[in-house]
């Protein structure tokens, strides 16, 4: 394939059309400028979940048995903290908080919710309203509240509104959940409100004003609609500490790299363009932006710069031999856009593996960075050099200040001597630093095995206590006052059975069949292990705990339980139609559709799980006993939903990294055999990119750093971003073979290639490593393993690849046919010096 006709048309191109190159890439970054204003955010876990069985099933619990949950409602919870919530102090507390919630109209409160408000109606059964309960309350006795209280703990209702150190014998307890439920106008439940927020988000702000008007110091307001405000302050702050930092550190590398302020300017101007590029395309098609594409911008300064870079110091090199600037600059793009198109190519497969992901933000992640890398490729690969070549020939004609113009790494300098250490190595003892290397790859690789996975909020939310100097930033950088996290971990210690400590099954089937209530009462005989047992039995709640609970209270209902219990357990097997309509007309009518549908279609069972079990435990029980339901069951729950969406992170994790490397080497062995005549150099090119990959996986295991829903693309992305180094090395180096001996190309490579490398490295290392400073940890977890991975991609580039490629000059010329592919092993004419 004769492509060097491309490659000599774009060198035109850019060189006797550079002014009109310039022109044409301005136009279309204006283009893509007008895609920036369009872009919408989209935070949180939510976006995760979208298609997951065990989600879809929870969503069809909240649609079916919430009603505050249903489309076009929402709701609020009042978290109360104080040293007994059901005394008489408290309970009114609580009780005129609900009330003046009710009477804002703004919040268009439909309903409120308490416990003091059930003590209330213990009190007094007519006391139906927020009003009369308050009355009541104010004129019991302490003695008269404490009996009502203990009355009411046989509601489980009642007990789920309280912490889990309710004492039944001391009507006490340390904390307590009230819920409002407001109506949201009609289609807007998930729209957008004032600022971008959310019709729910704009109530609750309200709510929260509200209540600190009321002096009620003891609650809480908290919600959905505040958790989503702090998910998407969580990416503008961290944007807002990320960005100037990788500012400052870029520009500080880029004047050690370049030495020239024309020449920086160039490369900044062209970093600014990726980015203008990449997000007005985001824009343009509709993609919103979210906390996994935080990590695209330092991803496109990475290979922007090594670009940018490499691009200057390769045309240096050529003008510090006396070549003019046409003849200098097409030298540079004959050698380097083949190589950056090799680097784009295989780094857009690292990227487009996360294509294979069931997670859509992740999609969307592997497909903006790889569009970007594309974008970056031309603008540095076409419109860099065109516009350079531009810049020198005004400065022949103007006297544009010129300060160092000397390559980095140049013949004599120290760099250089520190750059050729795996050139030593390679000279002196290739076989046994590769066996060195080979145990190391392999233990580490071994040792990552056990690298864990996660999916919780706490990836996208920042620690409940920042550091000291995050918090004493000035404005802009000060981040925003959060709450969340402190408030989810409050009421995860506090309320087992409300945040996630339970676990749900989702029955669908026909629940008048004479044998549906035997089966949700049979699932819990012989409970697995991170279930709560009671009496030998797993604790659950369901429409049968509301049948017996009736049965208790009510003679005429328990009567009928009778006539229809044939095997006298309490649990009716006969004529369910006729019991579920007798609960129905009751007042236990709200308690049945918690757990059953007014069409008797599904159901649901609620279990509670150990407090110590883990998720993965827990999840796998709840779909073991799902399995003991003859009708269709689906074990969910916010448990069971995290902990699925772990399972397809660690899933996305595996199957992303075979992609991108099967994939990579299929490329790098085509492209070696298109332009090198040499397939097996594709091969070679892997090798450093292998250890690359075990290496940062075994960090990640000895840092603790779980495989989530941000860290989760790492692997794909390190060959993505390692193979980067190794490419231009081996592409450089079978150039300079072409001319010279071994130990000479090789000298060269390290010393011409592995000196923009190094500044390369240096650059993005820093502009990436300022992730840490995020102020959500799953981000900051990412910028260290990014930048992690470019160190380690640099140095097995330099310190690795020598060896390999001595030990490939060997076998190449001792098996000329290795492999037996199209290819491998064909010789070019030798280069003086060789040793054959």
């Amino acid at each position: 394939m004769n492509y060097q006709r491309y490659i000599d048309w774009a060198d035109d191109r850019i060189v006797d059309d550079s002014r009109k190159v310039v022109l044409a890439f301005l136009v279309v970054t204006l283009v893509f400028s007008a895609g920036l204003g369009n872009i919408s955010t989209n935070a949180g876990t939510q976006q995760f979940t979208t298609g997951l069985p065990a989600e879809e099933a929870f969503d069809q619990v909240n649609t079916e048995f919430s009603p505050a949950f249903s489309a076009d409602t929402g709701s609020t919870q009042l978290i109360q903290e104080e040293s007994n919530v059901l005394s008489r102090p408290a309970m009114l507390r609580m009780l005129r908080t609900q009330e003046s919630l009710e009477e804002h109209d703004g919040l268009r409160v439909t309903s409120t919710s308490s416990a003091a408000a059930i003590v209330a109606r213990e009190l007094n059964a007519n006391a139906t309203t927020t009003e009369a309960q308050i009355r009541t309350v104010e004129r019991a006795t302490d003695s008269e509240i404490d009996a009502a209280v203990r009355r009411a703990a046989d509601d489980p209702q009642f007990t789920a509104l309280l912490s889990n150190d309710f004492n039944r014998k001391s009507a006490s307890a340390s904390a307590t959940i009230g819920v409002v439920t407001h109506e949201l106008p009609a289609g807007l439940s998930s729209g957008s409100g004032q600022g971008g927020t959310s019709p729910l988000t704009d109530i609750q702000r309200q709510a929260e004003f509200t209540v600190e008007a009321t002096g009620q110091g003891s609650i809480t307001v908290f919600g959905s609609g505040i958790l989503a405000d702090e998910f998407s302050n969580v990416v503008a702050d961290s944007l807002i500490l990320t960005v100037p930092a990788a500012i400052l550190f870029i520009l500080f590398f880029l004047a050690i790299a370049y030495r020239d302020l024309a020449d920086m300017a160039l490369g900044l101007g062209a970093l600014f363009m990726a980015i203008v590029w990449t997000f007005g395309f985001m824009g343009l098609a509709g993609i919103p932006f979210s906390q996994m594409l935080i990590a695209v911008p330092p991803l496109l300064l990475a290979v922007g710069i090594d670009f940018g870079i490499h691009a200057v110091n390769r045309y240096r090199e050529e003008r510090d031999g006396g070549t003019d600037i046409g003849q200098s600059m097409r030298v540079t793009t004959d050698q380097l856009l083949v190589a950056f198109g090799i680097v784009t190519g295989t780094t857009v497969i690292g990227f487009l593996a996360n294509l294979s992901s069931d997670l859509p933000p992740i999609r969307d992640f592997g497909y903006v960075a790889a569009v970007g890398i594309i974008f970056t490729f031309l603008i540095f690969g076409v419109f860099l050099p065109a516009a350079k070549v531009e810049l020198d020939r005004l400065r022949e004609e103007y006297p544009i200040p010129t300060f160092s113009q000397n390559p980095l790494g140049s013949e004599g300098s120290r760099l250089s001597g520190v750059l050729r250490g795996g050139v030593v190595i390679a000279e002196r003892a290739p076989v046994a630093f590769l066996l060195v290397t080979l145990v190391v790859t392999a233990g580490a690789g071994v040792y990552a095995t056990d690298i864990s996975t996660s999916f919780s909020q706490d990836d996208f939310l920042p620690p409940e206590d920042n550091p000291d100097w995050i918090e004493s930033l000035p404005e802009p950088f000060a981040p925003s006052e959060y709450t969340v996290t402190g408030t989810t971990n409050f009421l995860e210690e506090r309320f087992t059975t409300t945040q996630g400590g339970g676990v749900t099954v989702y029955v669908e089937g026909p629940m008048r069949q004479d044998d549906a209530l035997e089966q949700i009462y049979r699932a819990g005989d012989d409970p697995p292990e991170s279930f709560v047992r009671e009496d030998g039995r797993a604790k659950s709640s369901s429409i049968v705990t509301v049948v017996r609970d009736r049965a208790e209270r009510d003679p005429q209902f328990r009567a009928l339980v009778s006539r229809n219990d044939h095997n006298d357990n309490g649990v009716p097997d006969d004529d369910l139609g006729e019991i579920y309509d007798y609960l129905l007309s009751s007042s236990s009518r709200d308690a049945a559709l918690n757990y059953i549908t007014e069409d008797y279609r599904s159901a649901r069972i609620t279990y509670e799980v150990e407090a110590d079990a883990g998720d993965g435990e827990v999840t796998s029980d709840a779909r073991d006993v799902a399995d003991r339901f003859r009708f269709e069951a689906t074990a969910t729950g916010s448990t069971v939903v995290f902990q699925a969406v772990s399972d397809v992170i660690f899933e996305s994790a595996i199957v992303s990294l075979a992609i991108a490397l099967s994939g990579t080497a299929v490329f790098l062995v085509f492209i070696y055999w298109v332009i090198e005549g040499r397939a097996s150099l594709g091969l070679v090119n892997i090798v450093p990119v292998v250890v690359t990959v075990a290496l940062l996986a075994g960090t990640m295991r000895y840092l603790g750093i779980p495989l989530n829903a941000i860290t989760g693309t790492m692997l794909a992305l390190t060959i993505g971003l390692g193979v980067d180094y190794s490419v231009h090395v081996v592409h450089r180096f079978a150039d300079e073979h072409h001319h010279h001996d071994l130990v000479t190309a090789l000298d060269r490579t390290v010393r011409g290639t592995g000196g923009a490398l190094l500044g390369s490295m240096l650059t993005t290392v820093f502009g990436i490593g300022v992730l840490a400073l995020a102020v959500f940890p799953a981000i900051g977890q990412f910028g260290i393993l990014t930048a992690l991975s470019i160190i380690y991609a640099f140095f097995t580039s330099l310190l690795v690849l020598p060896s390999v490629l001595v030990l490939w000059h060997r076998a190449t010329n001792v098996w000329p046919g290795l492999s037996g592919l199209p290819g491998f092993g064909r010789r070019r004419s030798p280069a003086p010096g060789d040793d054959d």
